[in-house]
Formats: structure tokens, sequence, C-alpha cells
């Protein structure tokens, strides 16, 4: 009986697994439209908070969506001339910017060969390759663009979505059935989701505008480009503010010399510590509730399964699994693994 018992258990793992192979196969083939959607969530939980503002001041409900979205449609266009301008020029200047990287290289190499350090030149153009990361930053930036390609698409079925903002709660009353028991976990979790969206964003925001102008002051190339960068990437946690900046400093080595270089890496620790360390915890505080290794496996996972998307979007999907494992009794031990150690703490 035993024997049976967990040759059941075995069988219902193993089909578990084979079950969790195929959906991250077809969640990966079906990479771009999942993409779009991700996007068109993120866009729709920014725009609710305006949206139930505006329907509490008595504005309907489909001219609440109109209006915010007639102010998405301007602040995207806004954006998306002044960062396609800065892309062109970067882009067109690229083959320029690789021949004097490699310039520079060169005259590093007899530097250190001048000073009794050899140092083969395939080391700095193989291994150490700044010409591939900024090759890299153009392909970031264009894989991007291809996203917002389908840009109609997206602010389609974010309005769609804030349409349905209102009457969701209802429906999901009623999918549930239990109200009283389940629905308040629920509320929390969509709440806690939508103040980290929000807040994160204007963090990143206020990082990117802040790199910009610091950038612009030192005379760096293509300033609101990277500014933009630092904006996404600080979505990014824990190494995107360091990928937004090596580009920039790089540009700045073969634009202006070490010394500006310096004082652009300076600029972006400043603005990173600050807002990273002492604003972003006051504002948003510790809710995450997922353990430092976890951040990490889930930027590596989804990233590797979504791409840029899924890397900017790695905490709130972890976030989203994590709720997902705590409404089932047969899957919580693995949100209590997902989980951080202080919040493990408080609940002893």
């Amino acid at each position: 009986m035993t024997e049976q018992i967990n040759s059941s258990r075995g069988m219902r793992i193993l089909i578990s697994v084979a079950a969790l192979v195929i959906i991250i196969a077809g969640v990966n083939l079906a990479q771009s439209v999942v993409v779009l959607f991700l996007v068109s969530f993120f866009l729709a939980l920014l725009g609710t908070p305006p949206v139930l503002w505006l329907k509490g001041k008595h504005i309907p409900s489909g001219v609440a969506v109109l209006i915010v979205m007639a102010g998405m449609v301007v602040i995207l266009l806004l954006i998306g001339v002044q960062i396609g301008a800065s892309f062109s020029s970067f882009s067109d200047n690229l083959p320029l910017l690789q021949s004097q990287i490699r310039e520079q290289v060169v005259g590093l190499i007899v530097i250190l060969k001048s000073k009794g350090i050899v140092v083969q030149e395939n080391f700095f153009l193989e291994y150490v390759n700044p010409e591939a990361i900024m090759k890299l930053t153009a392909d970031l930036l264009t894989g991007l663009s291809s996203v917002l390609s389908d840009l109609v698409l997206i602010l389609l079925t974010v309005t769609f979505i804030l349409l349905e903002v209102s009457s969701f709660p209802k429906k999901l009353r009623v999918v549930l059935g239990e109200p009283e028991l389940k629905f308040p976990k629920f509320k929390k979790f969509a709440n806690d989701m939508k103040h980290y969206m929000i807040f994160k964003t204007i963090i990143s925001l206020a990082t990117g505008i802040l790199i910009a102008f610091w950038l612009y002051i030192l005379g760096v190339d293509y300033p609101i480009l990277w500014g933009f960068l630092a904006f996404l990437l600080n979505y990014i946690p824990n190494i995107g503010s360091i990928i937004a900046a090596i580009p920039a400093v790089i540009l700045a080595v073969i634009q202006l010399g070490f010394g500006s270089a310096v004082l652009v890496a300076v600029g972006y620790f400043a603005v990173n510590f600050v807002i990273g360390n002492i604003i972003e915890p006051r504002l948003m505080g510790r809710k995450l509730r997922l353990s430092t290794l976890v951040v990490f496996l889930s930027l590596i996972f989804w990233g590797g399964l979504l791409g840029l998307v899924g890397a900017i979007l790695s905490i709130p999907l972890t976030m989203t699994l994590k709720f997902a494992f705590e409404s089932n009794e047969r899957t919580k031990w693995i949100a209590v693994l997902l989980g951080s150690e202080k919040m493990d703490e408080s609940r002893n």
C-alpha cells in the first residue's frame, strides 16, 4: 500500500514537472504575444489610479478611460520623438564610435607597454570588448523599439483593460465563491503590485532625468538616450543600474577622456546610491517579501524566457507566482521558499 502511494506521488510529481516544461516552452515560443500582453498590463496598472480618481469625480467610465489614454498617447509620442532622434543618431555614428574605441584600446596597450606591462591586444578586443558593449546597447534598444512597433495594439489592449477595471472586483467575487475568505488577500496583493509598479516607475523616471541632466552638464553625447536607458534598466534589480552606466562611461572615455569618464561613473553611483538606498526604501517600504537569491534567479529566468521585458518585469511576475503558490495549501511551501527571511521571522 505504501509503495502504491509513493508511486502515485512520484507520478504526480513527474507529470507536474513535464507540464511545467511544456508551459515554459510554449511561453518561449509565443514570446512576442506574451510580451505584448505584459507591456499592456504594465501600462494598465499605471493607468488604473487616474481612471479611478476621475470616476471618483463623477466622470463617466468611458470618458475617464479616454482622458487617461489620450494622456498616455501624448506622453509616449513626446518620449518616442526625443528617444527616436537620439537613437537614430547613435546608430548612424556607431561604426565611427567602434573605430574610435579600437584606437583607444591600441593607445592604452602602448601606454601599458611603456610602463613595462605587457598585455595582449586580444585581451581587450575579445574578453573586455567595449565595441561589443556598444553594439549590444544598440541591439537592446532596437529590440525595445520592435516591441513598441505594436503600439496601436498595445494601447487598444490597455483601453479594454481599463474599461473592465471597475467591474473586475465583482466578477472576481463571483469566481472565488468565498469573497470573505479569499478576496481580501487578492485585494492586498493587487494593491501591493500597483504600489510597486507606480512608485518604481516614479523612482526610475527620477533616476533617468538626473542621469540625463548630469551627462548633459558634462557634455556627453546623447544624454537623453542614456537617461532613458537608466530609466528603463532601473526596473531590473541589483544589476540594472550597472548595465545602464557602462555604455555612457565608455562613450565618455572616447569623447572626453578618462577624467570625465570617472565623473560620469561617480554621477551614476551617486544617483543610484541615494535613490536606491535612501529614497526608494522610504517610498516603497520593504513590501517585496522576496529573498535576494530569488530576486536574482528570477531576473535570469524571466530575462532568458522573455528577453528585456521579462527582465524589467521579473519582480512583478515573481510576486504573482508567489501569490498563486500562497493561495493553494499544496504549493504554499514554494511560496515560503520564495519569501524573504524577514517575512518568515515576522510570522514566527
